[in-house]
């Protein structure tokens, strides 16, 4: 009797069993990885809420209220997102020192990451805009002379036309751009803190707010410079003419004298 000859595999069986083996090694990560990682994240997330809800408990709940509700003190926080409590904690301005018709910048005493921790918390009580991140507030493609427009029609009213700052009525004032972060520039358009307007996506886009960080490094960057001559605080034709006035016709008035003193003794003699 002849042997029965052993049975070939076909030659596509090797390839459709690693195809399978790949298969269910990616449907085994996208079932455990991505939840891993957005239960890390989670995690991360609440132990920054908890972290931040003891930082605010100790600095800032006597004047806002222990929940964020606000008290006579201090408005709610309840919907002004982790962008408000970024720039009012990065600038210094908050914790306040005492009460006033304008909280002013001031040396910040809390580490980013506390910032980061008090954003958290804060922004877990309402929604409300984000931290802006560095692609939507850096210089990278943005137009400085769009940005100057927008800013001279938006901004100079209060701010005047280079960013120098100006007074407002009862106490307040708009303060100076100079030695902004962008960051914080960008967040105080999203926010409207203290007596500025808010510009939200709707009034000023992404790009527009872009433009106009651009122009303010531009008209106040270290390499900036002023063919005008002095800039005068850069306050614009009020303070230049106010220099003409008092220095230009003083010295005219001091050369009269000069020459008139200078005629009578020549007659006396």
């Amino acid at each position: 009797m002849k042997k029965l000859s052993a049975r070939r595999r076909h030659p596509l069986a090797a390839l459709v069993v690693l195809l399978l083996a790949l298969a269910c090694t990616g449907g085994l990560y996208a079932a455990f990885a991505p939840a891993d990682k957005a239960q890390a994240d989670e995690t991360a997330q609440s132990l920054a809420i908890d972290e931040g809800k003891k930082l605010y408990a100790v600095g800032c709940a006597s004047c806002h209220g222990t929940g964020g509700q606000g008290t006579t003190d201090g408005p709610s926080l309840v919907g002004v997102g982790a962008a408000a409590v970024d720039f009012q904690v990065g600038t210094g301005r908050m914790p306040a020192q005492q009460p006033g018709a304008q909280v002013p910048r001031k040396k910040v005493i809390y580490s980013q990451a506390e910032i980061d921790q008090l954003a958290a918390y804060v922004a877990s009580l309402g929604a409300g805009p984000a931290i802006p991140t560095e692609e939507q507030y850096g210089p990278e493609g943005a137009d400085i002379a769009e940005g100057g427009e927008l800013f001279r029609t938006n901004c100079a009213q209060c701010h005047n036309f280079t960013g120098k700052g100006g007074a407002l009525t009862h106490g307040k004032y708009a303060p100076t751009l100079e030695d902004v972060d962008p960051k914080h520039i960008y967040e105080a358009m999203q926010t409207g803190p203290q007596n500025m307007p808010s510009f939200p996506d709707t009034t000023l886009s992404e790009e527009n707010k872009k433009d106009i960080i651009a122009y303010l490094n531009a008209v106040n960057g270290e390499e900036t410079e002023s063919p005008g001559g002095l800039s005068l605080g850069g306050l614009g034709p009020v303070t230049e003419g106010l220099f003409g006035w008092i220095f230009g016709l003083g010295t005219c008035i001091a050369v009269a004298v000069w020459v008139a003193a200078r005629t009578a003794k020549a007659k006396k003699s």
